[in-house]
């Protein structure tokens, strides 16, 4: 069965990882409850914008979510993030907060590295000057796959004669062994695929299994680099060597502190700000209705304007969230009781559920995730109230609006 997604925030200290955390969990999330049945200490509800259901049929004024909001057709779901503590180098051998960092991180299904691109602080995040950041980059990953390969050759022995003796497939071999990182069968399938042809697991060296491990961290591990503070005068530099030495890697360019203030701007009533776009108005477009801004203010609006939102067309703050949603193939749900109005009971208000899940889904699995497995699903229906068997793959626009009928619960 599938599960709520959790996608763990990295970054060394001062790299801006609070910051970006702070304003991807932005509480206009005082809005409703929340879905997820538990939050851990270290975890915090952000909010993924998507294009919502209501805008293809003209019901943007009747959309109340259950959970989040959705404004002009732009839906904010929740989706839980996970604040992966204790990034320093040396983690796999326990230094810093190493092992709870470790532990943190085998829960998350994707990774945004946050990547100061700044050059202003140095691997322990204390200021620097000159500091290149594709080390950041690549510690983080040996961190990782250290931990993994450590694990492994400290077994490997007894793995290989397991292996041997149980006539194991490799696939289930590895499963085995990398279950403990919340691991897949697919994702180890997957991984091998990525490898070509391989030899017998007996006959691995040290370059096999680093290989091996390699590959399973592109799929378990999957990570956006948060390229941040963008609008440093040394970031063009950095992110330039960055996009050529990870030009298969998603990035997306960041300034978590504009966005932080245009949010906080925009709560006291002094600036429009869209958030996503490169749009904020003050006082002098819309004297009506926003408080007029000191000098001092207003002058840093104009840096804002220049240096970020036109230059860049936004913060990068919702697109980086949107980032790694993608590469997880995460696509919204909407489970309606009224399959011909919407509806998500007796009112008007429309589709107030919507549910995050992976590309090709099967319909029935949906059903079951979101209603359990204890209950009998008599039919699933989707627009114009058409049947669609529990064997349809959902996708944005294709089978991504459903009603479930319940079939009675025999006495």
């Amino acid at each position: 069965m599938p599960r709520d997604p959790l996608i763990g925030i990295v970054g060394k200290p001062s790299s801006g990882k609070s910051t970006l955390l702070n304003s991807l969990t932005d509480a206009n999330a005082a809005v409703g409850a929340f879905p997820f049945c538990t939050i851990e200490p270290n975890q915090a509800t952000g909010y993924l914008e998507i294009d919502c259901a209501c805008s293809r049929y003209g019901k943007e004024s009747l959309c109340k979510p259950n959970y989040g909001w959705c404004e002009k057709g732009k839906r904010h779901v929740p989706i839980m993030l996970l604040d992966v503590a204790g990034l320093v180098p040396g983690a796999h051998s326990g230094r810093g907060l190493g092992n709870k960092f470790l532990d943190d991180l085998r829960h998350a299904d994707a990774l945004i590295h946050v990547v100061d691109v700044s050059g202003t602080t140095d691997a322990e995040g204390k200021n620097t000057r000159g500091y290149d950041p594709l080390n950041d980059i690549e510690w983080l990953q040996d961190e990782i796959r250290l931990w993994i390969e450590g694990n492994l050759k400290k077994r490997w022995g007894s793995i290989v004669r397991r292996h041997t003796a149980t006539k194991s497939s490799v696939v289930d071999t590895l499963q085995t062994q990398f279950g403990g990182y919340s691991s897949q069968v697919w994702m180890v399938q997957k991984a091998l695929d990525r490898l070509g042809s391989i030899p017998p697991l007996e006959k691995w060296d040290d370059e096999m299994i680093t290989n091996v491990v390699k590959a399973f961290m592109m799929e378990k591990f999957p990570t956006v680099l948060a390229l941040n503070k963008m609008d440093h005068a040394d970031a063009d530099k950095n992110v330039s060597k960055i996009m050529l030495k990870y030009p298969n890697v998603k990035s997306v360019l960041t300034s978590a502190l504009t966005e932080i203030f245009l949010r906080k701007l925009k709560k006291q009533g002094f600036v429009h700000y869209e958030e996503g776009t490169e749009f904020i108005d003050t006082c002098e477009d819309d004297p009506d209705n926003l408080k007029p801004l000191d000098e001092k203010v207003l002058s840093r609006i104009e840096d804002i304007r220049d240096l970020v939102l036109y230059r860049f067309g936004s913060t990068g703050v919702v697109q980086v969230l949107q980032a790694a949603a993608d590469i997880l193939q995460l696509v919204p749900v909407y489970t309606v009781k009224n399959i011909q109005t919407f509806a998500g009971g007796n009112g008007t208000n429309v589709f107030r559920d919507c549910f995050l899940v992976k590309r090709g889904t099967p319909a029935g699995t949906v059903a079951r995730y979101i209603l359990g497995t204890e209950v009998t699903i008599a039919a699933i229906e989707t627009v114009g109230g058409i049947r669609v068997s529990e064997d349809a793959l959902v996708d944005v626009k294709q089978n991504d609006i459903l009603c479930f009928k319940i079939a009675p619960r025999a006495k």
